[in-house]
């Protein structure tokens, strides 16, 4: 194990940031931080800044709980400051972040593993307010943001190209609408939990996923048996291909029109949300695992070298 044998190690929680996903971080940080030091943990909260590595150097922590969400917390940044401060540390590495994080290079490394994707590709801003760049139904987003960040859905029989937002980064992804429901299933170490159903009013935008009463998660997912079985399957299959380490959680589509042939993977997160009603640790909850077990558990497989 990675982390001193001392009897309560001390834990700072790495929370806040400076990227769009910084409420929902600060959320996922302050939760973690009470469940750690409920758990018999001695606890810093460090709100992640410029001055990051001389803050750590000063508290000296055993180990960094990462509850930090989209770029530099979720892209290989902040993992490969720890690596180099030798600092033991949660969640995935720094290949495997910034692997999990560009949305278009996870999409191969799935493909090559025999995962389903749908079809994609990079457009800049311009190209894709020219003309359509694929055949409508499709999607623009980030290929490298967290959350749902600013995605545009470009119905079937639009007759012009999106007007993009100014907000919107110059490169984007452009990928065919996968409908259907949305399912999702969290990988703790190398076991799939279970599946979720997430049901939402329209678009699962960020709002949706972050505000009250924006969807309701109906676990373990109400799917045929076949469903399930490859939602856990293609979840533990994908965390491995991209060679994530701790929690992970992988976002799916699902047709059932199309049966088996209509479940396709959107995208892998290598930092889900950590409240306790955040997906991850609900899936948890629901198979035994308590939140602060589930706290303690990624404390107790923290390391460097992941």
């Amino acid at each position: 194990m990675g982390m001193s044998s001392r009897a309560n190690p001390k834990v700072a929680v790495l929370l806040g940031g400076p990227s769009a996903e910084r409420e929902v971080s600060l959320s996922s940080g302050r939760e973690c931080a009470a469940a750690l030091r409920a758990e018999g943990f001695q606890v810093t909260e460090v709100d992640a800044g410029p001055d990051l590595a001389q803050q750590l150097q000063a508290l000296a922590p055993d180990v960094v709980f990462n509850a930090l969400h989209g770029r530099w917390g979720e892209d290989g940044c902040v993992q490969g400051l720890l690596e180099w401060i030798g600092i033991p540390y949660t969640h995935s590495g720094v290949l495997a972040s910034a692997l999990a994080m560009d949305k278009e290079r996870s999409k191969q490394v799935y493909r090559d593993a025999g995962l389903p994707v749908v079809e994609s590709v990079l457009a800049s801003k311009d190209e894709i307010e020219a003309a359509h760049v694929m055949a409508p139904p499709y999607v623009v987003k980030p290929y490298n943001e967290g959350s749902s960040v600013g995605v545009y859905l470009v119905m079937d029989g639009a007759n012009t190209p999106p007007r993009l937002s100014p907000e919107m980064p110059e490169t984007l992804m452009v990928e065919t609408y996968a409908p259907g429901r949305e399912l999702t299933t969290t990988v703790v170490g190398d076991r799939a939990l279970t599946v979720t159903d997430i049901l939402t009013d329209g678009w699962y935008d960020y709002d949706a996923k972050y505000k009250d009463g924006g969807s309701r998660h109906v676990l373990p997912a109400a799917v045929p048996h076949e469903i399930f079985d490859a939602c856990l399957d293609y979840a533990l299959r994908a965390h491995r291909a991209l060679g994530c380490r701790g929690v992970s959680r992988t976002d799916f589509r699902w047709d059932e029109s199309r049966g088996l042939d209509g479940l396709i993977l959107l995208e892998t997160n290598t930092q889900p949300g950590m409240t306790p009603t955040s997906l991850a640790p609900e899936q948890g909850q629901s198979v035994g695992i308590s939140f602060g077990a589930l706290c303690r558990w990624m404390v107790e497989d923290a390391s460097c070298n992941r």
